[in-house]
């Protein structure tokens, strides 16, 4: 598409949910975030996990043929105002890395596969965007594979959790043929009720104000309670009126039978298992009725983006909250994080590097040392570890595997098959990124604001960078010998590390 029918006001979302996957693109007016066309599918993607948590090829063909629809729609914009995210079907699959490659080959972007509690941070983001503020808020959504419950005042997330249970998930497991009876429809709420029974004294002790449904389960439950008159003046779903539906849903015996006024054909098989699971929610947490909002995950997804672009990434206030709650020096994480942005600079061009990279970078430099809260001895594992484990809000599952994998090799030795690891996880740019943070880290060794040499990196070819270092080397032994031990072990990952000074070059 040519660059002047690109529009560079737009934004866009691809949200692959477990049941469906929905296209939003909006235009951005005055820091509102106004939609202008939006696509949804039901794709049943977590349907086609089989017993062993393996996608099937045939929901595999349905989300590609899908996607491939979507990407017709998105040619005026731009990719980097475009995210896509990928969530609990996903989450589950173990071959889910094979359907990411098929899909890589039709997108413009990478998917991005997000945890359950960034999920409902972005859920709550949609939200919160689309409603008068009305105080505290619990929100609740129910998707194919999970459910995500927040609490949150305002635009920010209080208590963020995802639950084990979807419409999608709830039908195969107790009405996988269509059959409703008051045995399945009970077994269905026991098992709801027990995955939500361990946040109840937590979020009863915080508290609400109003609660608020979104998506399609409870948008499907509250248009029927509607439709029906069992709503009360504003048209919102109440306790009384999920009573009557789940009353004259049991009156049925198969979901062909279900005659609702206001229910869509696409989601008649999954709404046993999303009535189950309200009830179960509404009955755990005493409510009295709910609130239907528009905003949901794709919405969250564009604000969140949005915030990117104006400089309130908050991916940036969660590395700076990591380093508080582990206690990283914060002037040492500014030095290398200096240091680190000037060897970037210096070969960006050359290695093929972009901003994307560069922020990468710069956040792994900040968290290079959060591991030693846990113990000096391999605090490096310790920091990847606890990178590739936390519930980071902002960060997708690749993102966070990309920093694990930066800290877990910004020191000690670096093993030829380590870099086979690296090369699978983020190709050759997380290697490069992976040298430069080692190279940032060693020249700030001292833990000093004491003047270093003037340094420079260029990149001679694909296998070979000098390091110039004006000076005396003499007048830094331990630079030098660190900067030695350095070059063994690039050459561990194939790179050669020539070094200049300009006296002394034999130290090297």
């Amino acid at each position: 598409m040519s660059d002047f029918l690109i529009d560079e006001e737009l934004l866009a979302a691809i949200d692959m949910g477990s049941n469906s996957f929905h296209l939003a693109i909006a235009r951005v007016d005055h820091g509102e975030v106004k939609k202008v066309a939006s696509m949804s599918e039901k794709v049943q993607l977590a349907a086609g996990l089989d017993e062993n948590k393996n996608l099937t090829e045939a929901a595999q063909q349905r989300g590609l043929a899908c996607l491939a629809r979507f990407v017709g729609r998105l040619s005026s914009v731009q990719s980097k105002r475009l995210r896509i995210v990928a969530t609990n079907a996903l989450r589950q699959a173990k071959n889910g890395h094979e359907f990411i490659q098929k899909a890589a080959e039709i997108l413009p972007k990478p998917i991005e596969i997000i945890a359950g509690r960034e999920e409902a941070r972005l859920i709550y983001l949609g939200v919160s965007h689309t409603m008068a503020n009305s105080g505290r808020r619990l929100v609740i959504d129910i998707g194919g594979g999970s459910t995500e419950l927040i609490i949150g005042e305002e635009f920010e997330p209080i208590h963020t959790e995802s639950v084990q249970m979807g419409c999608v998930a709830f039908t195969k497991a107790f009405f996988e043929n269509g059959e409703i009876s008051q045995k399945a429809f009970e077994k269905a709420m026991t098992a709801a009720r027990k995955e939500v029974s361990g946040l109840v004294n937590t979020y009863k002790a915080a508290g609400w104000d109003t609660v608020v449904g979104s998506s399609g389960t409870i948008k499907a439950c509250r248009q029927i309670a509607v439709n029906m008159g069992w709503s009360d003046d504003q048209e919102n779903l109440t306790r009384a009126g999920l009573d009557k539906l789940k009353d004259k849903l049991l009156k049925y015996k198969h979901i062909s039978e279900m005659e609702f006024e206001g229910l869509k054909e696409d989601r008649r098989a999954v709404l046993p298992a999303g009535v189950a699971i309200l009830y179960a929610v509404f009955d755990v947490l005493n409510i009295d009725k709910l609130v239907y909002s528009d905003g949901a995950l794709r919405e969250g997804v564009m604000y969140d983006l949005l915030g990117r672009f104006q400089h309130e990434d908050v991916r940036d206030r969660s590395v700076q909250a990591l380093m508080g709650r582990y206690g990283a020096d914060p002037k040492q994480a500014e030095r290398v994080v200096e240091t680190a942005q000037k060897l970037f600079d210096s070969v960006r061009k050359s290695l093929k590097l972009n901003s994307d990279d560069s922020d990468l970078l710069r956040r792994a430099a900040y968290l290079h040392e959060i591991g030693l809260a846990i113990s000096h001895a391999g605090y490096h594992r310790h920091g990847a570890y606890l990178l590739q484990h936390s519930d980071i809000p902002g960060f997708s599952q690749i993102d966070q595997n990309y920093l694990s994998h930066l800290v877990a090799h910004h020191r000690r030795k670096l093993r030829a098959e380590a870099k086979n690891d690296v090369m699978k996880v983020g190709g050759i740019k997380l290697v490069y990124l992976s040298l430069l943070l080692r190279l940032a880290i060693l020249l700030n060794h001292s833990r000093s604001d004491e003047m270093l040499p003037a340094i420079e990196l260029t990149v001679l070819d694909a296998q070979q960078w000098q390091l110039s270092v004006s000076g005396d080397a003499k007048q830094w032994p331990l630079l030098v010998a660190d900067l030695h031990d350095e070059q063994v072990q690039f050459k561990h990952w194939d790179i050669v590390l020539n070094i200049q000074s300009e006296k002394f070059i034999d130290s090297f």
